[in-house]
């Protein structure tokens, strides 16, 4: 079996002899009329109408002698068709002989027949190359059998692999649906800033880059919370953005430094009302992107159809744990985390990662689907104080399979309360805590204005990994990697 340097070497050949026979191996025009989808589908029509041009990649190749037989793909579908000796000149079908590989884009003109096997076929009068592929594509039943290699060279896994094409028209199906159902509810679609002076909107460390024209350090943003809620001050009755947010923290099969959210934010409304609609959203993208309410997850059976449950987050925690966190101490914590065998970040460790922690460890457990209520306001510095309990805020989070997915509250727009939250979270920056929010004046300054009540919502493309049952690596387009090692 050739090596791939002497397959590339022979199609570099290939190439120079393309070209010596008045033949470019990339030329830029296209001669195409149909999609080979449309043949499909259309053939017996196509078949009367006398001859067609098509374009695709060479799949496979087939010679014997005389004639040649070739698979077609360009991406809609697979067509075959035949190169024979005597309906084409000499010249030309020696040059497909000789120069035609698979993994080649050509364009071929004739008629369409099928053969005595019933295969559907263009049968060629001419021929053209369009792009001389120099490296071979991998073998066809084996693909890209590494991991790593797999995710680096993810076009040709996607050229060999259907369930990963199949991912990728589901992920954008997926927020497709998001966006057709909150236009539907008469929301208005942002883009807000990537660069920020203060990367707020969660808790998560940022990533830092440099502004030249500016000259100062500025940070990718890891929400676009904040800038949301200025639209709302600004009038805007409900907005929602699908964007990139970044965060400079760890990675596993559900945590991305790099992904795809969407937020919303509706005014004259409430994290009550917000839990109806979520509800009703995630059954119509569930619906619209995969055709079922019922998903395999891990080692869950989810059913979106059925009664979503409330889990009380101070109570879940007692009784999973024993420890009652409005009443806790980082001692207690740090000893409870011990006896449950419970790993985790000691750099920057308080009694809020604490009790983060210990719900982790919970949450693992709870199927779902159903919503997390009842959180200290510790943990939220974004979320409205319940008025009946002002140690809780009006935040839930849609838990699915033993795992957060998707997060909601009635926000904060009290000033007063939003700058005492502020300094509580630099005063945890200040400690060690890289994950804390930053205290952002401006946004303070901006609520001083007014806010209406609102109720605010997000989620990121983990919901579309869980509902593929896939790490979330696996189911973006280009994962990031570490640079090859030459």
């Amino acid at each position: 079996m050739a090596s791939i340097d002497e397959i590339r070497k022979t199609n570099l050949e290939k190439l120079e002899l393309l070209k010596k026979n008045g033949m470019n191996p990339f030329p830029s025009s296209v001669k195409r009329d149909h999609d080979l989808k449309f043949v499909v589908e259309n053939f017996a029509d196509l078949e009367k109408k006398g001859e067609i041009s098509l374009a695709g990649r060479i799949m496979s190749l087939r010679s014997l002698g005389a004639l040649t037989f070739f698979n077609l793909y360009d991406g809609t579908a697979k067509f075959q068709a035949l190169a024979k000796k005597d309906k084409m000149s000499v010249a030309d079908f020696e040059l497909f002989e000789k120069t035609a590989s698979i993994g080649d884009f050509v364009e071929v003109q004739g008629t369409l027949f099928t053969t005595k096997t019933g295969e559907k076929t263009l049968e060629a009068k001419n021929w053209k190359m369009l792009t001389k592929s120099i490296r071979p594509l991998p073998e066809k039943w084996h693909g890209i059998q590494d991991e790593e290699e797999r995710l680096r060279r993810r076009y040709l896994d996607i050229l060999f692999n259907e369930e990963v094409r199949d991912m990728i028209l589901k992920r954008s199906k997926f927020f497709a649906s998001i966006r057709e159902f909150l236009s539907s509810k008469g929301f208005l679609e942002v883009e807000t800033p990537i660069l920020e002076n203060v990367a707020g909107g969660a808790e998560a460390r940022p990533f830092v880059t440099h502004h030249n024209a500016l000259d100062l350090d500025v940070f990718l943003r890891i929400s676009p919370e904040l800038w949301l809620k200025r639209l709302m001050i600004a009038g805007f009755p409900k907005v929602f953005e699908i964007g990139r947010d970044f965060r400079n923290e760890g990675m596993d099969a559900e945590h991305l430094q790099d992904y795809t959210a969407m937020e919303f934010y509706n005014a004259y409304s409430d994290y009550n009302e917000g839990m109806k609609l979520i509800k009703e959203m995630y059954k119509f993208i569930a619906e619209k992107t995969f055709g079922t309410l019922k998903f395999k997850i891990k080692d869950f059976d989810i059913d979106l159809g059925k009664k979503w449950e409330s889990y009380g987050y101070v109570e879940t925690i007692e009784k999973m744990t024993g420890v009652n966190v409005l009443k806790t101490d980082l001692k207690t914590i740090e000893a409870t985390l011990k006896k449950l065998k419970v790993e985790y970040e000691k750099k920057g460790f308080n009694l809020t990662r604490g009790i983060d922690n210990l719900w982790k460890y919970c949450r693992r457990q709870i199927a779902g689907p159903g919503f997390l209520i009842n959180v200290p306001v510790s943990m939220e510095p974004l979320a409205k104080r319940m008025e009946k309990n002002p140690e809780l805020v009006e935040r839930f989070q849609v838990i699915l399979a033993g795992s957060e997915n998707g997060k909601g509250f009635s926000e904060l727009n009290d000033p007063i309360d939003q700058a005492g939250r502020f300094a509580e979270q630099a005063k945890l920056r200040e400690a060690g805590d890289e994950e804390a929010q930053m205290n952002d004046t401006d946004f303070v300054e901006a609520l001083e204005h007014g806010m209406p009540p609102t109720f605010g919502f997000g989620l990121s493309e983990r919901l579309f990994s869980f509902f593929m049952n896939k790490p979330a690596r696996e189911c973006q387009i280009f994962p990031l990697l570490r640079p090859k090692k030459q």
